[in-house]
């Protein structure tokens, strides 16, 4: 009989288990789970008594108890009278034969992978942020989570409603092609009225992100000889996307007014625009440009794809209503992001479009993914119906326009030589440097010193892009050290300058 493990090593297991989001109870099951199913305790093996673990561990019994009745009753433990309990051979048995083959079992890959790929996506530029970007002191990154501002006991009561027998027997079925009615009816009447948008449920259709939107539009709409017309510089994976359906991606150039609208608009198929907030420039189209485009759109039968990714936030009150809102002849492919403000991780966006393309866009999203998590839908519409978006949304908005004006403040005062776009909202700043200081050479002294920044070169079209640009973002830092932060970048900056001045011979 396979022999039980010894007292320390349980110390051991739950050591390894003992994390802060499992009770006491989850950190014992975890710990046995594991060592079952890693082979470290075999099919048959006796554990020890509640009262033996309970000592082991220096916990108490009926902590014990719980946890072996619960794996009991999952299968992975039996209960047998007077010999207490033992690892289930028969739910192991065939897994327990399988073995990871030995070094000199390997055999040396056989197919050249490389030299049949048709497209090598992990070639294209695009914005790289460290993993672990959370543990340097200045984090100057656009769009990552802020655990402060986030309404963690809002979030948790909503997920938990949506666990109500009669929620789950909504999302739980496979819903092939069809959305969560009630995220649907709560998008159409409570955020894109926001924003001006009025829309029936069969003109929207859920997403994995607005980055799944944009993948959606362009595997449907584009193909190699397709003419889009991207913003330069521009959201890199956007062009990213395109790029891997047509080769005919047409740059356009932005000022302080956003896109500029001119006659190049009009050989184009698709345009690609932010009007809200231009990516990565941070400006706003203002009304009457918006409506020059519509109206150069419609004479040239141009179809318009508006990212409205950042359209909630705004510093000086109510925004300019959407791009979306004065389309009148359904010219205007309008893609908005709910995770966006709330958390990255939630990945749920929306696309709002013509019937005829959305339901078309549901056959595509059914062979991609089938739909998004029908749990996360329903979590979200109560979040939004309860009014805890909302009110999370004027959060994020103080917050952020606090942020924003330290860093502009903090810019002026410690990096005068540097020109910042003017911005009235948004999480981030386009910052211009001086011309002796490159800006990926920058970048990777600051991210020594801590300070972690976001280079311009990735979001032009161009390899070597005229300008030196970079992107500081200020929605994930906390508010105390954006000084501190700047301060320090400021000194990497007169480095380099200092490094960089000719010398001058007597």
């Amino acid at each position: 009989m396979a022999q039980p493990l010894q007292g320390a090593m349980w110390k051991q297991l739950l050591q390894r288990s003992a994390r802060e989001n499992l009770t006491l109870q989850g950190q014992i099951r975890e710990m046995l789970v594991s060592a079952i199913l890693d082979g470290q305790l075999k099919p048959g093996t006796p554990v020890p008594s509640s009262r033996e673990l309970a000592t082991e561990l220096g916990v108490g019994r009926i902590t014990v108890v719980l946890t072996y009745q619960q794996l009991v009753d999952d299968g992975y433990l039996v209960s047998r009278e007077r010999k207490g309990h033992f690892v289930c051979s028969a739910l192991l048995g065939e897994r327990m034969q399988a073995r990871i083959p030995a070094d000199s079992e390997r055999q040396a890959p056989s197919i050249a992978w490389t030299q049949r790929l048709h497209q090598r996506p992990s070639a294209q530029r695009s914005i790289v942020k460290p993993a672990n970007w959370q543990k340097s002191p200045y984090p100057f990154l656009y769009g990552q989570f802020d655990e402060s501002l986030f309404p963690t006991a809002a979030w948790r009561e909503c997920c938990h409603k949506a666990l109500s027998v009669l929620d789950i027997r909504d999302w739980a079925p496979d819903q092939i092609t069809r959305d969560d009615d009630s995220l649907v009816e709560q998008i159409c009447t409570r955020v894109l009225p926001r924003r001006g948008v009025w829309a029936t449920a069969d003109q929207l259709m859920i997403t994995v992100g607005a980055q799944h939107a944009l993948y959606m539009v362009a595997d449907l709409l584009m193909r190699e000889r397709t003419r889009v017309g991207i913003e330069d510089p521009c959201y890199p994976d956007a062009r990213n996307i395109f790029t891997r359906r047509t080769a005919k991606i047409v740059p356009l150039p932005v000022d302080d007014n956003g896109l500029i609208v001119d006659d190049r608009l009009r050989e184009l198929d698709y345009l690609y625009t932010t009007p809200s907030h231009q990516c990565p420039t941070g400006v706003t189209m203002p009304l009457h440009r918006r409506k020059e485009l519509l109206r150069l759109a419609d004479a040239s039968d141009l179809v318009i794809i508006e990212d409205d990714f950042e359209s909630e936030n705004n510093f000086a009150g109510n925004p300019i209503p959407a791009l979306k809102s004065l389309d009148r002849n359904e010219r205007v492919i309008y893609i908005g992001s709910l995770s966006k403000s709330l958390a990255p991780g939630l990945r749920i966006g929306y696309i709002v479009a013509a019937p005829e393309l959305i339901s078309e866009l549901r056959a595509l999203r059914r062979l991609m993914i089938r739909h998004p998590s029908s749990f996360l839908q329903r979590s979200l519409s109560l979040f939004i119906s309860l009014g805890y978006n909302d009110a999370h949304l004027k959060r994020l908005a103080q917050a952020q326009k606090e942020r924003g004006a330290l860093m502009l403040d903090a810019l002026a005062r410690h990096t005068p030589q540097c020109a910042v776009t003017p911005f009235d909202g948004g999480g981030s700043c386009w910052v211009q440097l001086p011309d002796n200081v490159p800006a990926t050479e920058l970048a990777e002294r600051a991210a020594k010193q801590g300070v972690l920044i976001e280079p311009g070169d990735v979001f032009f079209q161009a390899l070597q892009p005229a300008g030196n640009f970079v992107r500081l973002g200020f929605q994930s830092i906390n508010a105390r050290v954006i000084d501190e932060g700047i301060s320090t970048l400021a000194a990497v900056i007169a480095a380099l300058q200092k490094r960089r001045q000719p010398t001058l011979i007597g």
